[in-house]
C-alpha cells in the first residue's frame, strides 16, 4: 500500500514560526506576564509570612529535635499551658494569631546577602603575600609548615582588611616558633617584605608580639600638617614637641587648624627639676624644619621663662626674638656666643650655690634661681668649625656645666645640628641630651643611631618640613609633626602664619627715659656701656656694682675657690655683642636687662 504524504503544514515549519512571532502571541505573552506581576505584587505579604511560617516551623522542629528525650515531656507540658492561658484570656487568640502572623512576616522578609570573606582580587593578593613570606618564615624539617609553598594562607593570616579601593588596610599574622622575632634584622626583612607587597607609598605600622608569635601591620593616616603656632594649654615645664598619632598617647590639646578647632594628640616634653630627660637634641637634614622646631621651643618657653639663643648658622632666623622680654641674648658671632655660653655656665654655678645655700639654712630657693632659663643653640658645631679656625675654645665646652648640672638649676638646653656634622658634637652634648628627635627623611639605621631605637613604620613617600621622629628617654619612638613656626621676619612667610608668631612674641619694651639699646638702666642710674671691657664675661662694668646682690657676691668666692679664671656673675648680667663682633658684659638689674633692645 503506498504511504499518503503529510499534509504540508506539519512538514514546512514556517508557518509554525509565523504563529510563534505573530503580535497576538506577544501580546499573550506580555499580558500573562503582567499578570503574573501583578499577582506577585498582590499575595507578596502572604508569600512573605508563608515563607517565615515555614522558617520556624523548621526552627521549632530542629529545636524539638535536638531537645533531649528525658526533657521533651516537660516542654511539651510547658507549651500546652502557654496555649491554655492564650485560650482563656480575652482576644487571646486573637492577639496570638496577629503575634504568629508578625512572626512570619520578619522571618520571612528579604535579606540582603552579606558578602563574606575577600573578593577573587583579595584573595589572589593575599595569597601572593602568603608566598613571599615562605621563604623566611619556613623552615626544613617541620612536621607542619604554617608556611609553605601551595599552603593554606587562611591558617597564617588570623585577620585581614581592605579599603574602599581593595587595597590592604590592615592585616595580623602569625609566625612560626622558632622565627627569631629578638633580632632587628630579622623584623626588618619581614617588614621590607610586607611593605613591598602591600603596597608603597604609605606609611604601615608593624606590631610585633613576641609572646602570641602574632604581627600585626596597619595602614596609618597621615599627620596633620595644618596646626601653626599658637597657645596650647599646658602647664609650667611642659613644652609641646609637635603631634602624633591619637593611639600612642593618652593626652589630647585643643587646637586650632586651619578655621576649626579639635583635638590633637601632642608630644609633650616635661623639664624641671623632676625631669628625667631635661636636656634635648634635634637633628636633622637642611630644611627639614628643625630651626622651626627650635623657635616652636622658644616661643613656649618666653611664658615662664629667659631664653638664651646661640644662632651658629648666622642666617638671622631667630631676628623676631631680638629686643624682646624674656630673650636675654641672641648671638650668632664666635665672640658673642663663647662669652653668652660663658655666662651661662657660670650662671648655673651661681643658681646651684645660691639653691644649695637656702636648702641648708632652711628656707626656699631665691626667686632669681627658680625662673627657668633656657639655653638654645642652633648649629653649635658651625662655631666649633670657626673656633678651631681661629684656635679658640669650643663654644661646646661651656654647654658642660649646664648639661650635667642644668636641672638642679632650672636650666634647660636644647641643642639642634645637621646629619652631616653629627659627629662634631661634643660628648657631654650627646651624653646628657636623653630626649631626641629626628626630623627629615633618614633610614632605619640613621634613626636608630639618634634615637636609640629603630621606628617601627615605615618612611612616608613624601616628607612635609617638620615632619619626623621623637624619643624622650626609654619611651617609643613616636611619629612627630612639628607645628608651623616660620620666620615672622621672612618674605616667603605666608600672612596667616606670619600673625600666629607675632602674636605669641612678647611686645618690645622700650625704658622710659628713652635709653638706648646699649644703655639699659640699673638702680636708677645709667650703665655706661662705652666703659665695657670687650675681654669676656669676668670683666664688670662700672657703676653697676650696687645691683650684684647678695647671691651674686656669695657666689664670687665660691667660684674663685673652684679655679675659674672668670669672675662670676650673677642672673643680672647681660651679654651683647657690638658692632665689630666683640662681647660686651652689662651689669644690671634683670628688668633693665629685659628691657634692653
Amino acid at each position: 500500500m503506498a504511504r499518503r504524504p503529510l499534509p504540508r503544514i506539519l512538514t514546512n515549519s514556517a508557518p509554525l514560526a509565523r504563529m510563534a512571532h505573530s503580535a497576538s502571541l506577544a501580546r499573550s505573552r506580555e499580558f500573562a506576564r503582567s499578570a503574573a506581576d501583578s499577582a506577585s505584587d498582590v499575595f507578596h505579604p502572604l508569600i512573605t509570612i508563608g515563607r517565615g511560617l515555614r522558617r520556624l516551623g523548621a526552627a521549632g522542629r530542629g529545636r524539638w529535635a535536638d531537645t533531649p528525650k528525658d526533657q521533651r515531656g516537660p516542654l511539651a507540658f510547658f507549651v500546652a499551658a502557654c496555649v491554655l492561658v492564650v485560650w482563656l484570656v480575652p482576644y487571646g487568640p486573637l492577639l496570638a494569631l496577629i503575634g504568629v502572623m508578625g512572626a512570619g512576616a520578619w522571618a520571612g522578609r528579604e535579606r540582603t546577602p552579606v558578602v563574606t570573606g575577600p573578593s577573587e582580587a583579595e584573595t589572589e593578593r593575599l595569597r601572593a603575600l602568603y608566598e613571599a613570606l615562605v621563604p623566611y618564615l619556613s623552615a626544613e624539617g617541620d612536621p607542619s609548615p604554617l608556611y609553605a609553598h601551595g599552603g593554606d594562607w587562611e591558617r597564617a593570616f588570623a585577620e585581614y582588611a581592605f579599603d574602599d579601593s581593595g587595597r590592604l588596610e590592615r592585616l595580623q599574622l602569625k609566625y612560626p616558633a622558632y622565627f627569631t622575632d629578638g633580632e632587628d634584622r630579622s623584623r626588618v626583612r619581614i617588614e621590607q617584605v610586607l611593605y613591598a607587597k602591600a603596597g608603597r607609598g604609605r606609611e604601615y605600622r608593624f606590631a610585633w608580639d613576641e609572646l602570641a608569635n602574632q604581627l600585626t601591620l596597619t595602614v596609618l593616616d597621615a599627620l596633620p600638617t595644618d596646626i601653626a603656632a599658637q597657645r596650647f594649654v599646658t602647664s609650667p615645664g611642659e613644652t609641646v614637641l609637635g603631634f602624633t598619632d591619637p593611639d600612642s598617647v593618652q593626652r589630647t590639646l585643643p587646637v586650632t587648624g586651619g578655621e576649626e578647632t579639635r583635638d590633637a594628640p601632642p608630644v609633650v616634653w616635661r623639664t624641671g627639676q623632676r625631669s628625667t630627660e631635661p636636656h634635648l637634641l634635634v637633628l636633622g637634614q637642611p630644611g627639614t624644619g628643625a630651626t622651626t622646631l627650635l623657635r616652636s621651643i622658644a616661643l613656649q618657653a618666653l611664658q615662664h621663662g629667659d631664653v638664651l639663643i646661640i644662632d651658629g648658622s648666622g642666617t638671622g632666623e631667630y631676628g623676631c626674638l631680638v629686643g624682646r622680654p624674656g630673650v636675654l641674648g641672641v648671638e650668632s658671632g664666635l665672640a658673642g656666643a663663647l662669652a653668652t655660653l660663658e655666662w651661662a655656665s657660670h650662671e648655673t654655678e651661681r643658681r646651684l650655690i645660691a639653691g644649695n645655700r637656702a636648702r641648708q639654712a632652711g628656707g626656699a630657693a631665691p626667686d632669681d634661681t627658680r625662673r627657668p632659663l633656657w639655653i638654645i643653640a642652633d648649629r653649635p658645631t658651625a662655631l666649633s668649625h670657626i673656633a678651631v679656625a681661629e684656635e679658640r675654645d669650643d663654644p661646646q665646652r661651656w654647654l658642660q656645666v649646664p648639661l650635667r648640672h642644668g636641672r638642679a638649676a632650672q636650666v634647660t638646653v636644647v641643642v639642634a645640628d645637621q646629619f652631616e656634622t653629627a659627629e662634631l658634637l661634643s660628648d657631654p652634648v650627646r651624653a646628657h641630651t636623653k630626649a631626641r628627635v629626628v626630623l627629615g627623611p633618614a633610614t632605619a639605621e640613621e634613626v636608630r643611631a639618634v634615637l636609640g631605637a629603630p621606628p617601627h613604620t615605615t618612611p612616608p613617600a613624601q616628607v612635609p618640613p617638620g615632619r619626623g621622629y621623637a624619643r624622650l628617654g626609654n619611651a617609643p619612638v613616636l611619629r612627630l609633626q612639628v607645628p608651623a613656626t616660620p620666620d615672622p621676619l621672612d618674605d616667603a612667610t605666608g600672612q596667616a602664619h606670619r600673625e600666629a608668631v607675632t602674636a605669641l612674641l612678647p611686645e618690645h619694651t622700650v625704658p622710659a627715659d628713652g635709653s638706648g639699646p646699649g644703655e639699659p638702666v640699673s638702680g636708677g642710674k645709667r650703665v655706661d656701656v662705652g666703659k665695657a671691657v670687650a675681654a669676656g664675661p669676668s670683666v664688670r662694668a662700672e657703676g653697676a656694682e650696687a645691683d650684684d646682690g647678695p647671691a651674686a657676691a656669695a657666689a664670687a668666692p665660691e667660684a674663685k675657690e673652684s679655679g675659674s679664671t672668670a669672675e662670676p656673675v650673677g642672673a643680672s648680667t647681660r651679654v651683647r655683642t657690638d658692632k665689630g663682633g666683640e662681647p660686651r658684659v652689662i651689669k644690671g638689674s634683670v628688668e633693665a636687662v629685659r628691657t634692653e633692645g
